[in-house]
């Protein structure tokens, strides 16, 4: 393969196009990536953006349009080609076999651990047992083995799928570092991030896709994030978006000091090494927030509290009554009920939108899939109030990742709760379908159910919570009112530290 110069095109696409059936996720997308250039490809949930990848990646075939790389045509029959041609990719759900470990995922792709172990290094997971099964291992550290398997192919144009959605700071900037050297290297990045900060930090330049269409492709020097948003959104709804996210106060619903009000009460909590000591209290109409960097104990609560795993010592009372949860169902039984923060833990791919919002309704293996009495209004009501694009209805597996989001939370509103457990809800989505959510969780406090919420954004939480909690080696060490924090004093915090304004 013939490298190109400095700032010659390394990339290119012209008028691609891609359907499904009735469904049009491509209209007509050219894009251009530099040589020495790390580009962002950016657009609301739904404007095509991981399907142009796919298309890049020899996942999908286009329906019309062409490739050149380095200056010469190219059809790639499959993703084997394009790592022929110089392209890896970072998917934005990892690529791995939930049941078999990573040595085994690793065969399977054709590589060897020596192979990526130089790029462990660089990601500070050198010492990842590589036995383990991928269905074991944190989300974040998965991303990151992702992003060692791609570099391990020594590409030419790196392409990476929301990789920083799962990612603490601390590992994004390890990303970034790769980043950088490639585009020293004469290399390219195509990088993906509904994190706009991320991409004006990192990024020359952006493609903006809107609707299946590339509607500007900006130089991103002297830009801010609102030109950004107008972009993908268009006007209107940038304006609508940025003012809900931005300027709106938490609800403040029906939260009161009553002990008769505490609907979750967690009493030293402890489980194995991952909970030291936890203790706090929800009340009704109260939207409570955790954040924490990576692997300080927030899955295990999470856990713990739907459900999923049962605590070493200390009591979880759910409405003055002691949960004694053996699984999951137990939990929702009594009303806690958990939005997973990897969204495909709760979806059921292949089925429809509808029969994905009724699955609280199902209790008996003969009840699924059949809706009775008023069930079916509910159902009709939740996919309205969610305003979720019904356009692939039959599959979810179909939807962009925001409408599937939008599932996730809505098949607890289609049946009764006392307490809505969120774990990033928000992660890897658009700031429109954002600003849903957030106007959604208000709803939900205010009509007087709890939300506990862990954000690993730190500038959501005055923007969604009233209180917050910050966890450091399992305990929580830190707790405010969410509207006088600030994200110095949340990231302080988080790293095990006193801060003078806490």
């Amino acid at each position: 393969m013939t490298l190109p110069t400095a700032h010659q095109s390394l990339l290119s696409t012209e008028g691609i196009a891609k359907s499904y059936g009735s469904i049009v996720a491509l209209r007509s997308v050219d894009i251009s990536v530099a040589s020495g250039e790390i580009h962002a490809l950016l657009g609301a949930n739904g404007a095509g953006k991981s399907t142009l990848v796919k298309i890049l990646s020899g996942v999908f075939d286009s329906d019309a349009g062409s490739m050149t790389i380095s200056g010469s045509a190219v059809n790639l029959k499959g993703p084997g080609d394009a790592t022929d041609a110089g392209i890896a990719t970072v998917f934005q759900d990892p690529a791995l076999i939930p049941d078999l470990s990573l040595d085994q995922n690793l065969t399977i792709s054709g590589l060897r651990h020596s192979d990526v172990a130089p790029w462990l290094e660089r990601m500070q997971l050198a010492e990842l047992d590589f036995g383990l099964l991928v269905r074991d291992i944190p989300l974040a550290t998965l991303r990151l083995v992702d992003l060692a398997r791609a570099l391990a192919h020594d590409p030419q144009l790196l392409m990476l799928d929301e990789i920083t959605a799962a990612l603490t700071p601390e590992q994004t900037d390890r990303v970034f570092d790769v980043m950088r050297e490639w585009k020293r290297m004469n290399r390219s990045v195509l990088f993906i991030s509904h994190r706009l900060g991320e991409v004006l930090k990192i990024c020359d330049v952006a493609t903006i896709l809107r609707n299946g269409r590339d509607v500007a492709h900006l130089d991103l020097t002297g830009v801010d994030e609102a030109e950004l948003v107008t972009s993908m959104l268009g006007a209107e709804l940038a304006r609508e978006s940025m003012s809900i996210s931005r300027d709106a106060a938490p609800v403040q619903g029906a939260v009161t000091d009553t002990d008769n009000d505490v609907v979750l009460r967690v009493t030293d909590l402890q489980y194995r090494d991952k909970i030291n000591g936890v203790s706090f209290e929800l009340r009704r109409g109260e939207i409570l927030g955790v954040t924490a960097l990576e692997g300080q104990g927030q899955s295990e609560l999470f856990s713990l509290l739907s459900g999923d795993h049962r605590p070493t010592s200390g009591e979880i009372e759910i409405s003055g009554e002691r949960l004694s949860a053996r699984s999951p169902y137990d939990a929702i039984r009594k009303g806690l009920v958990l939005v997973p923060g990897n969204r495909h833990e709760a979806l059921l791919p292949q089925r429809s939108i509808r029969e994905n919002l009724a699955t609280p309704l199902y209790n008996r293996i003969g009840r699924w899939f059949s809706l009775v009495g008023d069930e079916s209004e509910r159902v009709d009501s939740v996919v309205t109030r969610l305003d979720i694009d019904t356009r692939a209805a039959s599959q979810v597996g179909r939807l962009s990742g925001g409408n599937q989001q939008k599932v996730t939370l809505g098949r607890w509103l289609v049946s009764d709760f006392e307490v809505l457990l969120c774990f990033d809800p928000t992660r890897g989505i658009d700031i429109q379908t954002k600003a849903q959510i957030y106007e959604l969780l208000r709803e939900i406090a205010a009509e007087g159910a709890a939300v506990l919420m862990y954000s690993s954004e730190l500038r959501e939480i005055p923007l969604v919570c009233d209180r917050v909690l910050v966890m450091y080696g399992g305990s929580i060490v830190h707790e405010q009112d969410a509207g006088t924090a600030t994200e110095e004093v949340l990231l302080t915090a988080a790293h095990g530290l006193k801060s003078a304004q806490a």
